[in-house]
């Protein structure tokens, strides 16, 4: 059976204890006329009977179910109401649900990119990057790069990219190694207009995994020519294409007034700011 108040009534420290309401909730409550004691000690002090008890309790039920004060006021003083104001409450709530649970849905997605890169199955993967395509390998640069902005730049791309996006990317990155080795079987000169349109075209291309700046390309490039997986997938479509890649690269950042010796990974970031 719940506790009731004396007959000389609960003061303000009581009823916040009771209600879990803080004292100066229930100090505003009485000052805006929703809720207010019925007695007054001698001093001067609250003291709240039990029918204002009462009323309080709908007061904090209504409150937790979302109702702003003056629309409590209104349910409480206006019975005739009540239903018309819970079932309006209620739509809300249920929009406000739905909200929730498609931000959830998004969390989980940004979640699991941050952990493994594209939220694609393996089958997916083997489809759309090639049967050459490692699916472990985005856990592994996860390991590498995964405290860096960059990847956090491409999980965030990843949770809201699906397979057709993904097919896009590849087919964009195909095309570009395509476009390279025909350069260089054309024998295009580092540093000449089509060499450099090919160097921009990269950074295009690469820009659905995270903003690429010239001396992050430069960083790439050198990469692209030391890492033995790297320069396998890029010799792989011309004999020594990892290199003239690279130089093509170098000779691009020049032309922007970047020296490739001395460019850094950090220094894309001060150059991309």
């Amino acid at each position: 059976m719940p506790d009731t108040p004396d007959a000389d009534g609960l003061t303000v420290g009581q009823v916040s204890a009771r209600l879990g309401v803080t004292v100066r909730a229930l100090h505003h409550w009485d000052e805006i006329g929703l809720a207010q004691p019925s007695l007054r000690t001698a001093a001067g002090y609250r003291l709240y009977t039990g029918g204002d008890l009462e009323r309080l309790h709908r007061v904090v039920v209504y409150r937790e179910l979302g109702l702003g004060l003056d629309r409590i006021r209104t349910v409480l003083d206006d019975t005739a109401d009540v239903l018309g104001a819970l079932r309006a409450q209620r739509t809300q709530v249920a929009e406000r649900i739905d909200r929730l649970q498609r931000l959830g849905a998004g969390l989980d997605r940004m979640i699991e990119a941050h952990e493994r890169g594209p939220l694609l199955t393996d089958e997916q993967q083997a489809a759309i990057f090639g049967s050459g395509w490692d699916p472990d390998g985005p856990a592994r640069a996860r390991l590498r790069y995964g405290d860096t902005t960059q990847w956090r730049q491409y999980a965030e791309r990843s949770a809201s990219r699906g397979p057709e996006e993904w097919q896009a990317v590849a087919d964009a990155v195909a095309g570009f190694d395509r476009a390279l080795g025909e350069a260089m079987d054309a024998g295009v000169l580092p540093g000449s207009p089509e060499a450099n349109r090919l160097v921009e075209r990269h950074r295009e291309v690469f820009a659905p995994y995270f903003p690429l700046t010239r001396q992050m390309q430069v960083c790439l490039g050198r990469m692209y020519e030391a890492d033995a997986g790297f320069a396998a997938h890029y010799d792989g479509i011309r004999p020594g294409l990892a290199m003239w890649f690279r130089r093509i690269i170098d000779a691009g950042a020049r032309a922007h007034g970047i020296d490739p010796d001395t460019a850094t990974w950090d220094g894309g970031q001060e150059e991309r700011r």
